[in-house]
C-alpha cells in the first residue's frame, strides 16, 4: 500500500503537489511512482526561471526499470530545484515527500491547485 498524505494534492501521472499561503508550491513524485519505478538512477532537472504550463514536461525520471517524464500539474515560474538530487536520485526512493522533492514553483494561477486530486480520489486512481 502506498503512502498518500492528506496534506497534498495530486495529479492523475503521479506527481504531488504542497502549495504553500505564498504563492508557491513544492512538487515531486508519488510513493506509489516511486515504487512502480523501481531504483531511480536519474532526475533530470529544470532550470530555475523557466516558466512552465500546466501539464507540460518538466523533467526525466530514470530507474533501472524505466525512464519517465514528469509533468507539471499546474502552471508556473520554477524557483528551486532540488539539486541534491543530482548526487542522490534515490532520495526519491527513500524520502518521496521529504527530502525527494524535486522542485519549487511560483504559481501563476494558485487556484488551479483545486483543479487537482485530493489523497481520497488519488488513492482511488491508483488502487
Amino acid at each position: 500500500m502506498s503512502n498518500v498524505p492528506a496534506d497534498l494534492r495530486y495529479a492523475k501521472s503521479h506527481e504531488w503537489l504542497k502549495p504553500a499561503s505564498d504563492g508557491t508550491a513544492t512538487v515531486g513524485i508519488t510513493d506509489y511512482a516511486q515504487n512502480s519505478l523501481g531504483d531511480i538512477t536519474y532526475v533530470q532537472l529544470p532550470k530555475v526561471g523557466t516558466v512552465f504550463a500546466a501539464g507540460q514536461v518538466f523533467g526525466v525520471v530514470e530507474s533501472v526499470k524505466a525512464a519517465s517524464d514528469l509533468y507539471l500539474p499546474v502552471a508556473g515560474e520554477v524557483i528551486e530545484v532540488n539539486t541534491a538530487l543530482d548526487s542522490a536520485p534515490e532520495t526519491v526512493n527513500q524520502d518521496a515527500y521529504g527530502a525527494g522533492w524535486i522542485l519549487k514553483l511560483k504559481l501563476t494561477a494558485p487556484d488551479s491547485v483545486n483543479g487537482l486530486l485530493d489523497a481520497a480520489a488519488y488513492e482511488k486512481a491508483i488502487a
